[in-house]
């Protein structure tokens, strides 16, 4: 979701509350992952900036990007010994084009979400004509998945946010505005159709503003909090899907401080050479000065890690 430049500079938001509520037993168990490193990401390209989403290789060293101006990026990523990024290096942006095979309109190319399936297929999420389209490579032609009917009524500044896909192939979005105490519903797309199998609660001002689904199989959702001048706030939540493909438990990994990072909208979940589960995020810095493109690495306490693969859905 953009933010327009005079709310970055004069919004003046109280900061957010620090409960997490309940979302089918979501526990207050901050801290389980620990921040690895962030790097500073810049590209001397007018085309450059608004990253929203982030999809990564099985060893998190290969990646993709999609802005929220219509463009695509990929290439690899150079980490250290602990795994923070320290270099990146970058094909050419490529611009995202329509089922006719045209570079997207410019009041067409608000894509907000991204996931890759095991499979290849490149899915994009949409705000502003709120829709899902499918890729068989990022330069070539879309096509249009079916939209759901609720979509529809979804503003236009805050619909379908977050995407992420899981090993079977099933699409999960949810949109990102609804007022607090209200819950936000999720979308699964299988078999030709959708669903709404489960919603969101929605107790602070945090929104879902990413998604991945990890090798463990567990659904992880970054949120957001916009708090004006106090800048952003970030947290990550692991959820454990159950029959039906419904949550049965959901644990927040951790959450930031106020301003400790940029507008955090990406998420992409991997395994080490060790076996812990890593997060990797990046920021849409809205292509405003006063703002910067990250890469942002935590690591899931082993523990915690183990849990989650130990548990099964």
């Amino acid at each position: 979701m953009r933010y327009r430049p005079v709310l970055a500079l004069i919004a003046g938001v109280a900061l957010a509350g620090a409960a997490v509520g309940t979302m089918s037993g979501r526990a207050r168990t901050p801290d389980l992952a620990t921040h690895v490193g962030t790097y500073v990401w810049h590209v001397d390209d007018p085309h450059f900036g608004g990253w929203s989403g982030l999809e990564l290789s099985d060893d998190g060293h290969r990646f993709l990007s999609q802005s929220d101006k219509g463009n695509l990026i990929s290439g690899s990523l150079t980490r250290d010994a602990s795994g923070a990024v320290t270099a990146v290096s970058a094909n050419p942006i490529t611009p995202e084009r329509g089922p006719d095979g045209k570079v997207l309109r410019a009041t067409r190319r608000d894509s907000e979400g991204l996931a890759v399936s095991s499979s290849g297929k490149i899915y994009l999420s949409f705000e502003g004509i709120q829709r899902v389209l499918e890729y068989d490579r990022p330069d070539g032609p879309a096509h249009a998945l079916p939209r759901d009917p609720a979509f529809l009524n979804m503003p236009l500044n805050g619909s379908l946010e977050a995407l992420a896909v899981d090993a079977g192939g099933a699409l999960y979005t949810m949109p990102e505005v609804g007022p607090v105490g209200h819950p936000i519903p999720v979308y699964r797309y299988a078999g030709g159709r959708w669903t709404q199998p489960f919603s969101l609660t929605r107790p602070d001002r945090f929104r879902p503003v990413g998604a991945d689904f990890g090798p463990d199989g567990r659904l992880y959702i970054l949120e957001r909090a916009f708090l004006g001048i106090f800048g952003f706030q970030t947290r990550v939540i692991r959820v454990t899907m159950g029959a039906g493909n419904r949550p049965v438990d959901a644990v927040q990994l951790f959450q930031s401080y106020p301003g400790q990072y940029d507008n955090l909208e990406g998420l992409a979940v991997w395994r080490d050479a060790q076996s812990r589960i890593r997060l990797t995020m990046i920021s849409d810095d809205n292509f405003l000065f006063l703002q910067k493109t990250e890469l942002v690495d935590y690591v899931v306490a082993p523990a915690m890690a183990h849990a989650a693969s130990a548990k099964g859905p």
